[in-house]
């Protein structure tokens, strides 16, 4: 298909929905899937048109639970997903290792992708399919859901104004201790476990999303420092990583499977920091502390699940045309996943299709 009809096609979906609204496909019916699946069919002028898995009881039973009041078609294959006429994007919600081979059918299909971050588990792979979806003219996104999150709108509107000053310096953490089996897609190299994809990609594209806040664009990453762990399936359980950009501001995280953490946020100003305190992923709460001031804090929270943020600019991106979001650009996911092949490979962390 040519990009100029690909786009037509992505046009033509956002636009040709029934009177039940946007209709959306979800591919693999896991725990995420039942949050988007919340988000969607609470969602005004959007549904759940269909879900497919290839276990016949298992995406049974997440579309009789997601009957809203209709159950969404079943297909136990992508093909016949792809094929639904009622389906006018995708999420997929599958392992990291087995994005890949979801987003680009869907994109050979002309069918616009929202897919669960990590997008892809290699640099290689992100830059294949940002540019397989730029060549056919189809929307793609990672779904990185905090960007989209109403209190990151204060975040930014404080760092664009430079209310703190000059950016010094990032931290932030995301840990957690889930009991260790070695088959769970968290600790499975041949689905592409590990905390760096897991958690890690959220703090480090937040740092990313901060940076394009206060300077306009995220500037080049000159140094990269890295300590961790892995766990004895060979994947990282734990990562400690600065990475210094050009202009000296230096950005520390720290993300795991192997204890826990305040999960926050830390901008440091030359004239103040920014706080965002906990669970910064998922955060409802920020505070600004200017030196000499009173220190502001905001609350703002979700108008449904979260996910909200995120379907609402896919289908605003799909409606225009967009093969791309401006909160949330391909480039970014790119960049971000060669930051993290450089992580793995200070661990020595290697996936069976690297």
């Amino acid at each position: 298909m040519s990009p100029a009809a690909t786009s037509a096609a992505a046009t033509s979906a956002a636009a040709s929905s029934t009177a039940r609204g946007f209709g959306w496909g979800i591919v693999g019916p896991g725990k995420i899937a039942h949050r988007f699946a919340d988000a969607v069919t609470r969602l005004p002028g959007a549904y759940l048109a269909a879900a497919q898995g290839r276990d016949l009881a298992r995406v049974t039973a997440f579309a009789t639970e997601w009957a809203r009041p209709d159950p969404p078609a079943i297909h136990t294959s992508l093909d016949a997903l792809l094929r639904d006429p009622a389906v006018d994007a995708i999420y997929v919600a599958t392992p990291h290792a087995f994005h890949a081979e979801a987003v680009r059918a869907a994109l050979d299909a002309g069918k616009p992708v929202l897919c669960e971050k990590s997008l892809a588990p290699t640099a290689a792979l992100a830059r294949e399919l940002a540019g397989m979806a730029q060549a056919r003219g189809v929307f793609l996104m990672e779904a990185l859901w905090t960007r989209f999150l109403p209190v990151y709108a204060d975040v930014g509107e404080w760092l664009a104004s430079g209310a703190i000053g000059a950016v010094r310096g990032i931290q932030s953490s995301f840990c957690f201790a889930p009991p260790y089996d070695p088959a769970s897609r968290l600790f499975d190299p041949a689905q592409a476990g590990g905390a760096l994809l897991d958690l890690g990609v959220y703090n480090l594209s937040m740092t990313q999303w901060v940076l394009r806040q206060a300077l306009g664009s995220c500037p080049p990453l000159l140094d990269l420092a890295v300590q961790g762990a892995l766990a004895p399936s060979g994947v990282d359980s734990h990562v400690a990583a600065t990475l210094v950009f050009d202009g000296g501001i230096a950005a520390q995280f720290q993300c795991g499977f192997d204890g826990h953490s305040d999960d926050s946020l830390r901008i440091l100003g030359s004239r103040g920091h920014i706080v965002v305190p906990t669970r910064f992923h998922e955060a409802t709460r920020a505070s600004l502390h200017v030196f000499g001031d009173d220190a502001v804090h905001v609350e703002r929270p979700w108008a449904i699940n979260g996910f909200e943020g995120e379907i609402i600019e896919s289908m605003r991106c799909i409606a225009d045309a967009r093969v791309d979001s401006p909160v949330m650009p391909l480039a970014d996911t790119v960049a971000v996943a060669g930051w993290m092949d450089a992580i793995r490979a200070r661990l020595g962390v290697h996936y069976p299709f690297d």
